[in-house]
């Protein structure tokens, strides 16, 4: 049996420290925090002043779920716990994105590989047999 070609073995040693990388991600979530401010209303108020900015800032986290945007009101003292999952987010986007990569790279490889190309040739050469039609069950008598 031949060896794999050293191509091949730094393709699959890059996959299995990728796959490493990603069991170690930690809590993560979609989505882009948005900063907002907001008027409440009342005429007296400093917010109904004119170029006032208004009331906050307020933070909402925002991402698509099934075709929707769903926004979700994210709490002042939770601002950096949730930068931190957003951050992580993006990490694991990035590492799954080399892994899918390095992975068709590794397939490619492969099949490029003269063991590869032997077994090609022998499933034209040889092939299975066809397996034999199925015959129909006769209907019941009663």
């Amino acid at each position: 049996m031949e060896q794999p070609t050293p191509r091949v073995e730094e393709l699959r040693t890059r996959c299995e420290a990728l796959k490493v990388q990603l069991s170690q991600v930690g809590d993560f979530r979609p989505g882009s925090m948005v900063e907002r401010y907001r008027r409440c209303g009342k005429a007296g108020c400093h917010c109904a002043q004119p170029g006032a900015r208004g009331h906050g800032p307020c933070w909402s986290l925002t991402h698509a779920l099934a075709g929707k945007t769903v926004t979700h009101v994210i709490p002042a003292g939770a601002l950096e716990q949730t930068r931190a999952q957003l951050e992580e987010y993006r990490r694991f986007r990035a590492l799954a994105r080399d892994l899918v990569e390095t992975s068709e790279r590794l397939c490619a490889a492969l099949l490029a590989t003269p063991q590869a190309a032997s077994e090609k040739e022998a499933a034209k050469k040889g092939g299975s047999p066809r397996s034999s039609p199925r015959k129909s069950v006769g209907k019941s008598k009663r």
